[in-house]
């Protein structure tokens, strides 16, 4: 990251300085600009003589509306890095992506330093299956720099036909040099919630909040309790929100929600008081009180972040993981004329304890993170396993008569059951560790 910041601070000195060198002083801005009170008209007479300015003296023709959307996205993109304009274009691909199909790489990003940085790849895209990770940094597509672009200019560059190819540049933090990554574009489809049983555990799969999250999280939970023969024989709910980049307030509402009895969910407060709200819970818990653990990692962000803050308040969910991104801020989509639209930070969220995870994220009640695989680990295996004889393995040892056929059965069972989570260990380190807290807790359940 240290060598990130330089980059980005030489980049931005070389820039500044042929500011400097090429700059030609214009006497009547000057002294508007040098005026101390001035009022908005003036200001907007300001624009006015600037825009005009650039229309009969730039060195090549522009075109009026592009500078003026250019004008408004800048004016929106210095507030923070989540507001924005949405072109016709755009306004319309926002609607397709939040129904959960598009064209693209298939991560979320945002801007930092200049740069785009990646709040997480969505499962199963190209992006991900390339090795895209959560908080790299991308710094060139196809060879040209994204610093100086906005960020909807540097997602226009990533921008392209499906099944074509596109180079990008990361810098990576541990990496000691930028690297190149090339991705073939695809209509990316999302699927909002995947299911699964694992051993005794429901695991979902989260990896967006669209307006398919709570449906597909309701189907998906009962298919699987279903599965196991009841929820009697379901030890918890594992809750995998790593990398889900957010999406939809009211879905996350509503997942939060589907786990809650009672009690408040969020709050959003804006500048003024009277613009505040809150939501809360109704009765009703999909997982019957059965335990819950929730999985968040740097590119849980936004929704995840309130689905964790609100279980985790409530103490109704163990939090596992790493801290997660940080936007604790709500965008409202606002119509404009011409079919365009405008992104703004309208309000910051609160967790039921009234706490602001902006900036700072949801801190995991247990810290897990995701080891990297030792190559030397193999060899080791292998070392260790030449002394794994036990008793059973020496020649002329005794039977254990003591157990029934149905007995050794069961031990069988477990055995594997133990050698499959014990694999899960080295597939998903997070995802076991979220099993085995949900084991130790039903180990400690009562007796029959």
């Amino acid at each position: 990251m240290i060598k990130m910041k330089k980059f980005a601070m030489a980049a931005i000195g070389g820039t500044l300085a042929g500011v400097v060198a090429a700059t030609q002083i214009a006497g009547p801005l000057v002294a508007q600009e040098a005026a101390k009170t001035v009022n908005v008209y003036e200001q907007l007479d300001l624009f006015g003589d600037i825009f005009e300015r650039i229309r009969a003296q730039y060195v090549e023709e522009v075109d009026a509306g592009e500078l003026i959307e250019a004008a408004i996205d800048g004016m929106l993109t210095s507030l923070d890095p989540h507001s924005s304009y949405l072109s016709p274009e755009d306004a319309s691909a926002m609607q397709v992506q939040t129904r959960g199909e598009f064209g693209g790489l298939g991560i979320e990003v945002t801007q930092e330093e200049g740069f785009v940085k990646v709040v997480s790849p969505i499962d199963g895209t190209p992006a991900d299956e390339a090795g895209i990770e959560s908080g790299d940094f991308i710094t060139h597509v196809d060879g040209e720099s994204v610093l100086g672009l906005t960020l909807d200019e540097a997602v226009d560059m990533m921008r392209g036909p499906v099944g074509s190819e596109i180079l990008i540049t990361v810098v990576r933090e541990g990496e000691p040099e930028p690297f190149d990554v090339s991705i073939i574009r695809d209509t990316i489809k999302l699927v909002a919630v995947r299911s699964r049983i694992q051993g005794d555990t429901v695991v979902l799969r989260i990896t967006t909040f669209n307006d398919q999250t709570t449906p597909n999280l309701e189907a998906g939970l009962a298919e699987q309790v279903e599965a196991a023969g009841g929820m009697d024989n379901v030890n918890g709910i594992v809750l995998d929100l790593r990398n889900n980049p957010g999406g939809l307030l009211n879905e996350a509402i509503s997942v939060s929600d589907a786990f809650l009895e009672s009690g408040e969910i969020v709050s959003t407060r804006g500048r003024n008081p009277e613009d505040g709200d809150r939501f809360n819970a109704r009765p009703g818990d999909l997982a019957m009180g059965k335990p819950i653990v929730v999985l968040i990692n740097g590119g849980s962000a936004s929704a995840s972040e309130i689905v964790a803050g609100a279980l985790q308040d409530h103490r109704r969910a163990i939090i596992v993981g790493t801290k997660s991104f940080g936007k604790g801020s709500v965008q409202t989509v606002m119509p404009l004329r011409g079919e365009g639209a405008m992104r703004l930070t309208t309000a910051r969220y609160y967790t039921p304890s009234g706490r602001s995870i902006q900036a700072l994220g949801v801190s995991p009640d247990i810290i897990v993170a995701q080891p990297r695989r030792d190559p030397n680990a193999e060899e080791e295996e292998e070392e260790t396993n030449r002394f794994s004889r036990t008793e059973a393995d020496l020649r002329g040892s005794l039977n254990n008569d003591s157990l029934t056929e149905d007995q050794r059965r069961q031990i069988e069972a477990d055995r594997e059951k133990a050698q499959a989570a014990a694999d899960l260990r080295e597939e998903d380190y997070h995802l076991a560790y979220a099993i085995d807290i949900l084991k130790g807790l039903s180990a400690l359940g009562p007796t029959e």
